[in-house]
């Protein structure tokens, strides 16, 4: 049999919603992802290494880094559009869309919203083109979900800075160039630019991931770093500053996890109609139909989801709590759909040549990074009641 087109998950023709322009980056980066990650990625997967500086220069020429920023370089897209793109991005893989997310949503975005204007001419521009590549340091390994916690220190030695402690879980810190690193002041939470060849830098890459193995992750050590004032973020004044650039992250994962889902569902729909079981297509029975129209309906929702969260970006209304409504629902859901399609590709579920459960291990970090549900949960059960949990 052949496979059902791929409009065939529209159920609700949602692509009517999107601009003639949206869907046109879609295509293009659609096609990057068709012609350059999907032939590759199970090897990347499998082997734990992928090639991040080169995908990040293509990337670049796309416009996908920093795209929904303006000036220095950055495309000024729409959040629909960027949405679209981590969509897609996903799609191939996690990691991808992490190494975009950690470049564009939180270190160039710190730099751009928070930054000097000599910070923003000397590093947006070559980070827009992927030449060079960013990380954030906030995650530290005994404060994750707790920031306002951090053992990170700056302190003041004449004009300088001199920055000590630990940063963990850090995307792309083994192979950037700088990191946009929170620590705690005598004034309070401030950020700082540091370039990674600094006296006092380690960065060590963190092994043995089971999950998102095609990304980079590492630990950074900051050993008595010492910094020009010139360093600090200007404008970053207290823990609300790195919140908003983790909020503009969040906003792209909204997307992301479609596009894993969206690619679990094509695989399991394509599996179902070609797998003949007791003389009949597996597709044809009604365990496996009913499967497919939940999950189906599940990702119909999640996209409704997020565009309305896009389109209130895009006029400048939307709250950091829909966002933590977007990421709790679209993540949980793109997770509970990838194991779903396990099982209806049986033990071909477990092999890398179909992208399943590949998807859903990368979906259990996605799950836990940039707020945990269960943080998400507490930040929606805030504005509801008014009352914080969080201690």
């Amino acid at each position: 049999m052949s496979s059902p087109p791929e409009s065939a998950l529209d159920l609700l023709d949602l692509d009517a919603l999107l601009s003639e322009e949206e869907r046109q980056i879609r295509s293009v980066v659609r096609r990057l992802v068709d012609d350059r990650v999907r032939p590759h990625i199970a090897e990347w997967y499998e082997s734990g290494r992928a090639p991040i500086r080169e995908l990040a220069v293509e990337f670049g020429k796309l416009g996908l880094l920093g795209m929904h920023l303006t000036g220095y370089g950055c495309a000024g897209a729409s959040a629909v559009a960027y949405g679209l793109a981590c969509l897609e991005l996903e799609a191939g893989d996690s990691g991808l869309r992490s190494l975009v997310s950690v470049q564009g949503s939180l270190a160039m975005y710190a730099i751009w919203r928070y930054g000097s204007e000599e910070q923003k001419r000397s590093w947006l521009p070559t980070m827009a083109t992927g030449e060079t590549i960013g990380c954030f340091g906030l995650t530290e390994p005994d404060h994750g979900s707790d920031p306002a916690s951090m053992a990170t220190r700056a302190r003041r030695d004449g004009t300088d800075w001199v920055l000590t402690g630990t940063k963990m879980w850090i995307t792309n810190a083994p192979l950037a160039d700088l990191a946009v690193v929170w620590a705690r002041t005598d004034d309070g939470v401030r950020g700082f630019v540091v370039p990674l060849d600094s006296a006092g830098v380690t960065a060590r890459e963190i092994g043995h991931k089971m999950s998102l193995r095609a990304s980079s992750t590492g630990e950074l050590v900051l050993d008595g770093v010492r910094l020009p004032a010139a360093a600090q973020l200007p404008a970053a004044t207290g823990l609300k500053a790195p919140l908003s650039c983790l909020t503009e992250a969040r906003f792209g994962i909204v997307w992301g996890a479609l596009g894993a889902a969206r690619d679990c569902l094509r695989v399991a729909l394509d599996y179902a109609v070609n797998r003949t079981q007791f003389g009949r297509p597996i597709a044809g029975f009604q365990l496996t139909q009913a499967k497919l129209a939940d999950m189906a309906v599940e990702l119909q929702k999640g996209y409704l989801l997020a565009l309305h969260l896009g389109r209130l970006a895009d006029t400048g209304a939307l709250r950091p709590d829909q966002v933590s409504v977007g990421k709790l629902n679209n993540v949980r859901e793109a997770l509970a759909i990838a194991r779903q399609c396990r099982t209806i590709l049986g033990a071909n579920g477990i092999s890398g040549e179909y992208p399943v459960l590949r998807h859903a291990s990368n979906l259990e970090t996605v799950l836990t990074y940039e707020g945990t549900s269960e943080i998400h949960q507490l930040v929606i059960g805030q504005r509801l009641t008014g009352i914080a949990a969080f201690n």
